[in-house]
């Protein structure tokens, strides 16, 4: 079992900063794929980005070059900072946990991941 809690979350205007964090309650590296997702209302839960057991990262498009994630191994903490914010990335965003980042020639499907955390929401205002 892998318990997860989001941190960070807050209410910023475009072009703002913040930094997201999950700390797991067991040790993650090397062992499960982590990744960061969120979801808008009305809208389906969609992947964001994400780092592998292997310590390599993936990023989805809309995200490529403002957002970063990276991991603290000593403290099973999984983070995500987010630059350049722009109002359509307001949403509830999730880390969650999984065995394994790709199920065939699908990578960071939501529902591949096992375990996930309640969200933080992130607000960005025009």
């Amino acid at each position: 079992q892998v318990q997860l809690a989001e941190s960070g979350g807050g209410s910023v205007q475009a072009g703002g900063s913040l930094r997201l964090s999950c700390a797991a309650s067991v040790y993650t590296y090397g062992t499960y794929c982590m990744g960061w997702f969120r979801q808008a209302p009305g809208k389906e839960r969609e992947w964001v980005a994400g780092i592998d057991r292997d310590g390599s990262t993936r990023y989805a498009d809309s995200v490529k070059g403002r957002f970063t994630v990276s991991q603290d191994n000593a403290k099973d903490t999984l983070f995500l900072q987010m630059n350049s914010l722009k109002p359509e990335d307001t949403a509830m965003y999730y880390c969650a946990a999984a065995r394994f980042c790709c199920r065939g020639s699908t990578c960071y499907g939501p529902r591949d991941f096992g375990y996930w955390g309640q969200g933080t929401q992130v607000t960005v205002s025009s």
